[in-house]
């Protein structure tokens, strides 16, 4: 009798890839892979250990796949799963990003004689080259998408966490409701089989982009929906977060005047909109686009993540090597004649608006703000003063999916509002209503800072200044040094009475009055400084005498080596050590003694302790 044939068994070598996405034990649970030997190497298992150690979410996924893997071997007959191979050196650790553990897996495969399976491209293609069998996962055969089940027409959000019931953000911008859209809260089971399939769809799609990973959180942009999955780390439960668009406006669904229109077309070549989150302001960022290509520019964007739905024909580029410097570095060579950055945060995000402006390409910034004026503020401190218009001209402010005001900026050179004298005028950036034509804001170095001033308040003449306003805020910061507690009054515009202990006033005062001269000038105001109630020393009985080439101030000699504070009325004048004899002496030259002669004449002179 003639023995039956053993029945032929493949070997298999999967990589990291078909672990994470589930392709191999979904081909072992569908029947599609039969009868084989699969052997993980030990590179594999180190490196889902190792990402799922750093937080992350592919690492997490692997090895729950790894366990999944070994229960359905154990089901079966036909197929084994063993192990191979050493762990990695730290240095190929280092090395993973550029290909080394890669290489290692390959090099297990063809070791024994196994076809290797991938669902990277380059991996699959080294193999093929070295002529090791290899199978490649195509990007068709992507797994389910729960996820688009949370969702309706009218759904912009769902907000999905462990033990939690389901809500869903439903409306259109500015109408927008929070909702329950399941009654039952969500199993650790739901969330984690969610997330695998998120993951497993964005490593797969040719829409799907991954475009964050640290510990803890992964931010991807899967067709329309921007997804944020949130694990320990960084939150205490896990929980996802997705977001969709609910409307595609054109230009021409928003009311805009006739003259914002010609601006738009024309003119505005560094705008920023703002707007508060869910009230339009990406969408009408989108329009934009849409309608300055239909114009026949060419168009980019600048986007983390790359989330607007914009013409197939606009590049839509993130930030290379996580920094939007070197994505500006790239777009200057392309030359675009506007681009979109969306959204302006941090510092660095309006240095490299700034620098782009400069260079000529224009500029559309998406900025979060509650309020038109806010936008602007922004720039404050991050832009150098002189050239803010330059980079912004046209400030449009969304809200409630409509175009709620429009600035536009404009430098000149004046005295700002609310100020009296001719020399203080200096570079001044106007906020002017678009539509009104009215100034509304004026923006100017005050002290050593950049203040943003209301006209109106500045102008009224039944107050005082904002500009005063101001100048009491920036003594206050100045003098803490000084003195402590600095109380200080409006006499009249431009004229402030500071009020300080009067132990304080010498030094405040400074040698010949130079030190609050000084700040008198940078502030544009005459300030009288005068000892705070409850600080003043008891009076001083005197003579004043001339004596050849001094002025002498005679003080009781009890009093010697004390110290005694010198006033013509309320104004300050020094203070002094009492000498030998009860004497101060002041040499006739010096102004100080002249003023001491003019006051005592004048029966004005006062001498405290």
């Amino acid at each position: 009798m003639t023995p039956a044939k053993k029945q032929h068994k493949d070997t298999i070598v999967p990589d990291t890839s078909v672990i994470i996405d589930g392709r191999l034990t979904h081909g072992i649970s569908s029947d599609k892979i039969t009868s084989a030997d699969i052997i993980v190497p030990e590179f594999v298992i180190n490196e889902l250990e190792h990402q799922a150690n750093k937080g992350k979410e592919t690492g997490d996924a692997g090895l729950a796949e790894l366990i999944q893997l070994r229960e359905l071997v154990e089901q079966r007959s036909d197929i084994t799963l063993s192990y191979t191979g050493r762990k990695p050196t730290q240095e190929e650790i280092h090395m993973a990003h550029s290909g080394r553990i890669d290489a290692l897996i390959r090099d297990v495969a063809e070791e024994k004689n196994a076809t290797l399976y991938t669902s990277d491209v380059v991996l699959y293609k080294m193999a093929v080259a070295k002529g090791i069998s290899a199978q490649l996962f195509e990007k068709d055969e992507t797994p389910s998408f729960s996820l688009a089940e949370y969702f309706d027409a009218e759904t912009m959000s769902v907000h999905l966490k462990k033990q939690a019931v389901p809500l869903a953000k439903k409306g259109s911008p500015g109408n927008i409701q929070l909702q329950r859209i399941e009654e039952e809260s969500l199993s650790d089971e739901v969330v984690e089989q969610l997330m695998k399939e998120i993951i497993e769809t964005a490593k797969s799609s040719e829409n799907g982009h991954v475009e964050l990973s640290q510990p803890g959180v992964m931010v991807i942009q899967l067709e329309e929906y921007r997804i944020v999955i949130a694990t320990p780390p960084f939150s205490e439960t896990a929980e996802i977060t997705a977001v969709r668009p609910v409307a595609r406006l054109e230009l021409g669904d928003y009311e805009l005047s006739p003259q914002l229109h010609d601006r738009l077309r024309e003119q505005a070549e560094g705008v920023l909109v703002a707007g508060s989150p869910g009230h339009g302001k990406s969408t009408f960022a989108q329009a934009l686009v849409d309608y300055y290509w239909e114009q026949g520019h060419i168009v980019k964007t600048m986007e983390h993540p790359r989330d607007l739905k914009v013409d197939p024909n606009i590049t839509q580029y993130g930030a290379l090597d996580n920094d939007f410097t070197n994505t500006a570095e790239i777009l200057l060579l392309l030359r675009p004649d506007y681009t979109v950055f969306d959204e302006v945060r941090k510092t660095e995000d309006f240095s490299v608006f700034a620098d782009l402006r400069l260079s000529g390409v224009g500029l559309i910034g998406v900025v979060h703000a509650t309020a038109a004026l806010d936008a602007v503020q922004r720039l404050i401190g991050r832009v150098e003063l002189g050239i803010i218009p330059h980079v912004v001209d046209t400030v449009i402010y969304i809200e409630d999916a409509a175009v709620a005001k429009v600035y536009s900026l404009q430098l000149t050179v004046k005295v700002p509002a609310g100020m009296q004298q001719d020399d203080l005028a200096r570079p001044v950036v106007q906020v002017i209503d678009f539509e009104e034509g009215d100034v509304e804001y004026e923006i100017y170095t005050f002290g050593e800072e950049n203040v943003i001033i209301p006209v109106d308040a500045a102008e009224d003449s039944e107050q005082f200044s904002a500009k005063d306003r101001y100048a009491a805020a920036y003594l206050e910061k100045e003098l803490e040094r000084f003195v402590e507690d600095p109380v200080v009054e409006f006499i009249a515009d431009d004229r402030i009475a500071l009020y300080v202990d009067e132990n304080n006033m010498a030094q405040l005062i400074g040698k010949e009055g130079k030190r609050i001269e000084k700040i008198e000038k940078q502030l544009g105001v005459n300030i009288s400084v005068k000892p705070q109630e409850g600080t003043l020393r008891h009076s001083v009985s005197y003579e004043v005498e001339e004596r050849g080439k001094y002025v002498a101030i005679i003080i009781d000699p009890s009093l010697q080596g004390q110290s005694v504070d010198v006033y013509d009325k309320e104004e300050f004048l020094f203070t002094a050590t009492v000498g030998k004899k009860g004497q101060i002496k002041l040499s006739k030259e010096a102004p100080i003694a002249q003023h001491v002669l003019g006051a005592h004449t004048r029966q004005t002179l006062y001498a405290y302790m």
